[in-house]
């Protein structure tokens, strides 16, 4: 099977099971969202900060350099399990007892009961990375996508009931624990392995290399992208952090439907071809080509409806969301590009760029986000972050065109010029428009067949539509 196939039945997988997962995501929290309170939800947003970086811990890289590496014997692998079956038992330990310290930071002794049920989570999470990836590394993407399907329906069954029920923030968190156990136990069964308990350091040096740079690069760029939400949540309120959180969840939502459909796949087929940076180059010019025209025009039309998205979502309680949304919305485009970088970077076997990258993200993107915090806003921290991904988004093509590529920008303004137009004509037809008197339901369906009708008279002015043809036809 050719690249162009590979790609094509990869991203059919990956996106059957993205899609799916968004939409049962959509469901499940605007139910969530009309029983649950702000505080409830602010609640669950400070600990899963911790719950993620706990989770990045277990990862320690591993799951990448097994995708990476294709030296690793079957028994290699089964030792590198243990040590990942030892890691999650250790760090599940440590964070039953981290709601003692996080209680004392907020002021809030909720969070020790909470961490007691998370560490469980937390266990899973760490376990499942071995197995997730050796899925990942025999391309077997069906497999992951249609058991993410299984494990969000369940765990947002789960949700909803214990809501109902009044399990108030527990509902989130039992919930989160049934989707990790379920995504083990199949994970699991599916690649066979078996535990080698005796550690075996071998194998841990042969990816250690790799897994060392991804760690690190994981490692702060989970401060850059989380302390937002812990300043936020420590420094004004956790109803101030719930409204933060939701906005920026919704402008992720794109880059859940479009970039994590394509990034997942990048790795497993392109890491064939880690020494042809032209390949690697190419490829990665063509993806940005591809969600700067559907992410430009589509954080315009983000960014002029931001009252009716965030109120038919979530309802009239969630409406100190909407002005952070809509500053959130600008750099949606940019969040969909840069997502797709670092596997990149990995598939040229050139985490160290990557690591580069994420410290100098870091340094901009907390400089920032401090700045917002002092100002004292959630709407002033947003407009922060979005000045520190436009910082990071040039940054990181210097590190991919000149010193990856040996290159220059050329190549990547060049793929913007004609999504910056398509999202120029967006821009005016929204700003010319008059408000609709309707139901946020209702505007949104009329401004959603405006904005498809416009996103395909700015394919034919720019000529994109016939090279969409061309591309279509040429893989068939």
């Amino acid at each position: 099977m050719g690249m162009a196939e590979e790609f094509k039945k990869g991203i059919f997988y990956s996106a059957l099971g993205k899609y799916s997962n968004v939409v049962i995501q959509l469901l499940v929290t605007a139910i969530l969202s009309r029983i649950l309170t702000p505080d409830e939800y602010g609640i669950v947003a400070v600990v899963n900060v911790f719950l993620i970086f706990f989770q990045m811990l277990a990862d320690f890289g591993i799951g990448p350099a097994i995708i990476q590496n294709k030296t690793l014997t079957k028994q290699e692998i089964n030792s590198i399990f243990g040590f990942s079956l030892y890691l999650a038992l250790f760090l599940g330990i440590i964070f039953a007892f981290a709601g003692y310290p996080i209680s004392a930071f907020y002021n809030n002794q909720v969070y020790r009961p909470i961490s007691i049920v998370l560490a469980v989570t937390l266990f899973f999470y760490g376990i499942l990375v071995v197995p997730q990836s050796i899925l990942l590394r025999e391309k077997r993407f069906s497999t992951v996508n249609i058991v993410m399907i299984l494990a969000n329906i369940a765990a947002g069954v789960v949700s909803v009931v214990l809501a109902i029920n009044e399990f108030s923030y527990y509902s989130l968190i039992i919930s989160n624990t049934v989707k990790a156990a379920l995504l083990f136990s199949i994970f699991y069964m599916k690649t066979n392995l078996k535990a080698q308990l005796k550690i075996d350091k071998k194998p841990l040096k042969k990816i250690f290399s790799f897994s060392k740079n991804q760690f690190l690069f994981n490692f702060i760029n989970y401060f850059s992208r989380n302390l937002d939400s812990v300043l936020i949540g420590r420094y004004l309120s956790s109803s101030s952090l719930a409204f933060y959180d939701k906005a920026y969840q919704v402008s992720l939502y794109p880059n859940q439907i479009l970039t994590n459909v394509i990034s997942p796949v990048i790795q497993p087929i392109m890491s064939n071809y880690e020494t042809d940076y032209k390949k690697i180059k190419d490829v990665y010019l063509k993806i940005t080509s591809i969600l700067a025209t559907i992410g430009l025009p589509l954080s315009v039309f983000l960014f002029f409806n931001s009252n009716e998205i965030i109120l038919f979502l979530f309802g009239n309680q969630w409406g100190d969301s909407v002005i952070t949304f809509q500053i959130l919305a600008l750099s949606v485009w940019i969040q969909m590009i840069s997502s797709s970088s670092g596997a990149i970077f990995q598939s040229a076997n050139r985490t160290d760029l990557l690591l580069l990258s994420g410290i100098l993200s870091a340094i901009v993107t907390v400089t920032a986000i401090t700045i917002g915090v002092i100002a004292g806003s959630i709407e002033s921290v947003a407009l922060m972050v979005v000045l520190a991904f436009t910082i990071n988004f040039i940054q990181m093509n210097y590190l991919l065109m000149y010193r990856l590529f040996q290159s220059n920008f050329e190549g990547v303004i060049k793929v913007l010029i004609k999504p910056i137009i398509m999202a120029l004509i967006q821009a005016v037809f929204f700003l010319i428009v008059p408000s609709l008197p309707f139901a946020n339901f209702i505007n949104l369906v009329i401004y959603g067949i405006a904005f498809v009708v416009l996103f395909f008279i700015g394919l034919l002015v720019t000529g994109q539509l016939k090279l969409l043809k061309e591309l279509i036809l040429k893989n068939k």
